[in-house]
């Protein structure tokens, strides 16, 4: 007979959403945006980029204004940073993954360089489900607090994104958007918190493949992940490897306080 304990670890691991109390807390968010601004001097000296050009796709309601803190730092640091073309992440739709494509393949075309995905939530779905269509375009792909498990139960913004896409969103039905939890062919970082107020940090867990694979835990809510210093330091970090070359985020000596070793049981 199973021991409590047990059923306890078992629950554990269903599907769910975050705890309420780090929903509520989401507003923290705010004391993170404070703290990238504070740290702006200091987040220039991050490793510099090649030029090569960087595609970031904002999360599930929100638009490439969520994303400029990020975008500024990303140029600055020698990045060819670019928003997306689909206005507010809203519908998942053959349209958008058109739009997606579109734009992916003409950064592609213009640098004669692959280009690497960042994307914060469901935008970091959608890069890796671009990533798993076009992989001969692109370098990299790095996600934040995205719910990357396939199962919807791991957000509480579940039920808003099927009241707006259905069940079972267009692209899925075209057979596509199936097997979220599967990495896409290319080097893949999957970055999330523990006190994630919107995405469960178990649904933003990858597990091992073929490419490399990492997960990269921070002290972050949802909302704050894409200003948050410590995040930027480890997109920064991933970035700036030479491409065709990949190695697991070792933090420098100086930051390993930012990111905590906790088990991913």
């Amino acid at each position: 007979m199973a021991t409590m304990a047990a059923v306890e670890a078992e629950f554990d691991r269903v599907a769910r959403p975050p705890n309420r109390f780090w929903t509520l807390a989401e507003g923290r968010a705010m004391f993170e945006l404070g703290a990238f601004y504070m740290s702006r001097p200091l987040l220039g000296s991050l490793p510099k980029g090649d030029g090569h050009a960087v595609q970031v796709l904002p999360g599930f309601m929100a638009t490439n204004t969520s994303t400029v803190p990020m975008r500024r730092l990303l140029k600055d640091l020698g990045y060819d940073a670019h928003g997306w073309d689909s206005g507010r992440n809203v519908r998942v739709d053959n349209a958008l993954i058109s739009r997606l494509e579109t734009q992916l393949a003409r950064l592609n075309d213009t640098s004669g360089r692959k280009v690497s995905l960042v994307g914060w939530s469901l935008g970091g779905v959608l890069a890796r489900e671009l990533a798993k269509l076009h992989p001969d375009r692109v370098r990299l792909v790095i996600s934040l607090g995205s719910p990357i498990s396939d199962d919807r139960n791991h957000t509480s913004a579940a039920r808003l994104f099927e009241l707006l896409n259905g069940k079972e969103p267009e692209a899925m039905q075209g057979g596509r958007f199936r097997g979220l939890d599967e990495a896409p062919p290319v080097p893949t970082t999957s970055i999330f918190t523990k006190t994630d107020g919107i995405v469960h940090w178990r649904g933003s867990v990858q597990k091992p493949a073929a490419t490399p694979t990492e997960n990269i835990e921070v002290y972050a809510s949802h909302c704050g992940l894409g200003v948050n210093p410590s995040v930027m330091l480890a997109i920064a970090n991933r970035l700036a490897q030479a491409e065709g070359t990949w190695s697991p985020f070792r933090p420098p000596l100086f930051s390993q306080l930012l990111f905590p070793r906790t088990s991913l049981d």
